[in-house]
């Protein structure tokens, strides 16, 4: 007889627990299938509730009424300068006197040194190096004459190696006058000249000013004479 092999029972057969499907939350079901999708997951709305923000996101808000901080005043804010077209009256006396010189002394050398032909040549070059100098030295004259009316009186500053400046108190000032040049009527300008009460700076002028400041100057100052005299 043949031997009959023996049959295997699968009726005891017990099926693995699904423990982890089984626990797993809806929650956890939709992180699940969003990782599956490659999209980052949402946190819950509850979950930064308590987080503190980082210094970068909490930086404190300026109030409506707070103002920025002003910037600080330039020193020279409130002195007034001459204007461009003064450029060339303040350059001509200066740049034509020390041309002249120049010139002179360089004709002189020339001849002196070099010999009489090449005199004119040597005056020439120093008239045109005085006129050189003297340029620079007007231009800086330009830049450096300032002037400031306010309520301690007219002031004055100008110098080109050595700065002075010049304070006319309102309550010194005796009376006005207003001068036009032919050049300064052809460039709008003028020269006011205030008189003092004191015997050492008798009178203060400032050249070139633009005429109309110097008109209205002239009016501002003749009305705080006009103010004093029905005071007295």
């Amino acid at each position: 007889m043949t031997p009959v092999p023996p049959q295997r029972d699968d009726t005891h057969a017990v099926p693995a627990p699904a423990t982890a499907d089984a626990t797993a939350s809806p929650r956890d079901d939709a992180d699940a299938a969003a990782d599956s999708a490659g999209v980052e997951a949402r946190p819950p709305p509850h979950a930064n509730a308590g987080a503190q923000p980082s210094g970068d996101q909490h930086a404190p808000e300026r109030e409506p009424g707070d103002a920025a901080p002003a910037a600080a005043a330039s020193p020279n804010s409130d002195w007034q300068r001459l204007p461009a077209r003064a450029i060339p009256l303040c350059t001509i006396d200066i740049s034509l006197a020390l041309a002249l010189v120049a010139g002179i002394a360089g004709t002189v050398l020339g001849v002196l040194v070099i010999g009489k032909f090449v005199a004119l040549a040597s005056g020439l070059t120093g008239a045109l190096f005085g006129a050189g100098i003297g340029m620079w030295i007007g231009f800086r004259r330009y830049r450096n004459t300032l002037w400031r009316l306010d309520e301690h009186g007219f002031a004055v500053r100008r110098g080109v190696a050595w700065r002075r400046e010049t304070l006319v108190p309102l309550t010194r000032v005796q009376h006005l006058d207003l001068k036009h040049g032919p050049l300064q009527r052809m460039r709008g300008l003028a020269t006011l000249v205030v008189h003092t009460a004191g015997t050492r700076h008798s009178a203060v002028a400032i050249d070139h000013l633009d005429a109309d400041d110097a008109q209205r100057l002239r009016e501002r100052l003749g009305r705080q004479l006009d103010h004093e005299d029905d005071e007295a």
